[in-house]
């Protein structure tokens, strides 16, 4: 989560009662939320989730079925050309012609949004500085990295200078330390003064991201809060313990005044406390092995998103489900 504190702005994106649907399947069913000026927002989920539908409805890309969205003081439906033209777009699949120069793209975007020539050069400068790309300027799109891809996208996006810049998850695809450089350039754009609206389901990513995160599953937004918050909610610590029988530990360590929720996982169980859990862990495994338990593997953190996002969905993060969400979505647009 961003660590810098930031003062209250005015809401620049307010959804009211969004739904949207490909024939009988609901992507989104009925989300409201707000984003400030000058913060980093995440929907935070796993494929399918509807987050993907519910940014292209604010971006325009689809239209409103049911609710009510505004970006920049712009309804989406009443005036869709100024909220493109307040907004930057870099989507989950790369969109880069593979045979234009770095130059040549951000030349491009800045000549399709009628840019004056003497900005566009000065702003495609700024950019290519800005996202380390200076020494890439005359490279083909296809000689470049995926890094280095998602990069140009960004600077893209950001060529006229966008009051809101969504990113549909911005670091799929890429290796870890990658990704990690990602985030520093998504934060130094914050930084200069631009919203961001981020889609992922990296829990990692939501975490050290953003200012404030909506957790959001089969098109519903399940709770919101900044990282703190959200992780507040679920109690002091959290314990994995695997046993000789988790069941029975279950049921035991339930009646604990101290425990507040068990949860199962593969081979053990999380059990949320609310007190110190330094303090609480020896009484925890002393019951247990008072009962004739035995204990495996214990480790104890503080909650984390994976932890939050467990207790209030029910499950972990689909990435298996992606494929198949995907396949949903496409048939319910051909009907």
């Amino acid at each position: 989560m961003s660590t810098s504190m930031k003062p209250e702005h005015q809401t620049i994106i307010s959804v009211k009662n969004l739904e949207h649907s490909y024939g009988d399947f609901k992507a989104v069913d009925g989300i409201s939320f707000t984003v400030k000026k000058g913060e980093i927002f995440s929907f935070l989920g796993p494929n399918g989730a509807g987050k993907s539908t519910a940014i292209n409805v604010l971006i325009t890309l689809l239209s409103l079925q049911k609710g009510e969205v505004s970006i920049a003081g712009y309804d989406v439906t009443r005036d869709p050309q100024n909220v493109r033209e307040s907004i930057g777009i870099v989507f989950q699949e790369i969109t880069l012609d593979r045979d234009m120069t770095v130059w040549e793209i951000l030349e491009f975007h800045g000549k399709l949004y009628s840019m004056p020539r003497a900005d566009r050069r000065a702003r495609i400068e700024e950019l290519l500085v800005l996202v380390e790309l200076e020494s890439k300027r005359n490279t083909r799109t296809k000689q470049l990295s995926g890094g280095m891809k998602r990069r140009l996208e960004i600077a893209r996006g950001l060529m006229t200078r966008p009051k809101v810049l969504f990113l549909d998850e911005p670091t799929i695809g890429l290796d870890p330390q990658t990704r990690m450089r990602m985030w520093e350039y998504i934060k130094g754009v914050n930084k200069e003064g631009t919203t961001i609206f981020l889609t992922t389901h990296y829990m990692d990513e939501a975490d050290l991201l953003s200012d404030r995160i909506s957790i959001i599953d089969h098109g519903k937004i399940i709770i919101s809060g900044t990282s703190w918050e959200l992780k507040n909610t679920l109690g002091r610590d959290s314990i994995y313990l695997e046993t000789s029988d988790n069941a029975a530990a279950t049921i035991l360590l339930n009646e604990l005044p101290v425990v507040k929720t068990i949860s199962q996982k593969l081979k053990g169980i999380v059990v949320l406390i609310t007190e110190d859990g330094t303090k609480t862990l020896p009484f925890i495994m002393d019951t247990l092995r008072n009962a004739g338990i035995t204990i495996g593997t214990v480790n104890l953190k503080k909650p984390s998103m994976d932890d939050v996002f467990v207790h209030y969905t029910g499950k972990e993060i689909r990435d298996e489900a992606a494929g198949k969400s995907r396949n949903i979505s496409r048939t319910a647009r051909r009907r």
